[in-house]
């Protein structure tokens, strides 16, 4: 008996861990993201709703970042750069996980909260994470917290890059702000809807 409650403790865990290492389906549809991901430990609709409640940034912000910057993904990275055209070689930056946070970034976020064990591959941390780099780029530079088209533009920039306009010409950093304010538009419309 003992052994068979074992196995079926083993089974379950493996399944949770299995559902936190890949990205959910349907992630243009906040309310199909958040059902896929309702669980005790891994609820991501609350922890998005912590996030808005802790730093005021909208959960729609929050989520279309993370949709923007990994697709959902734990563990995305920036894709290697290839020496020779075929030699894999190094990454272009640091950026990793579900928020695509530099290294440097990241231990900032840790020392200035506190939250030492954070990791940039759980979502509540990650998600945390946007929310208190939004809400610092707010201090920084008059964004208001429900602009997602220039607190986006910061994102990508930081906000030093932001104010000194180094955005302007870089058609990546625009075309992801037009993606990324679609994004948050659609997740608002849908917000309402989702249990």
């Amino acid at each position: 008996m003992r052994t068979r409650v074992l196995s079926i403790l083993a089974v379950m865990l493996l399944a949770v861990l299995a559902g936190c290492a890949t990205a959910p389906s349907r992630t243009r549809n906040i309310c199909a993201i958040f059902d896929q991901r309702d669980g005790w430990f891994n609820n991501w609709q609350r922890a998005a709703q912590n996030t808005e409640r802790k730093y005021g940034v909208p959960v729609p912000i929050l989520m279309a970042t993370i949709y923007t910057e990994s697709g959902f993904r734990p563990r995305a990275r920036p894709p290697r750069r290839y020496l020779l055209g075929f030699i894999p070689w190094k990454r272009p930056t640091t950026a990793y996980g579900y928020s695509q946070a530099l290294d440097g970034t990241w231990d900032k976020y840790k020392r200035e909260t506190g939250n030492w064990g954070a990791s940039r591959t759980n979502f509540a941390d990650a998600i945390d994470f946007v929310g208190w780099y939004h809400y610092q780029t707010h201090l920084q530079t008059g964004i208001a917290l429900n602009n997602s088209y220039e607190l986006y533009l910061a994102y990508y920039s930081g906000p030093k890059g932001y104010l000194q306009g180094s955005w302007r010409s870089n058609s990546i950093a625009l075309a992801g702000a037009r993606r990324f304010n679609g994004m948050t538009r659609i997740y608002a419309q849908q917000l309402p809807g989702c249990n």
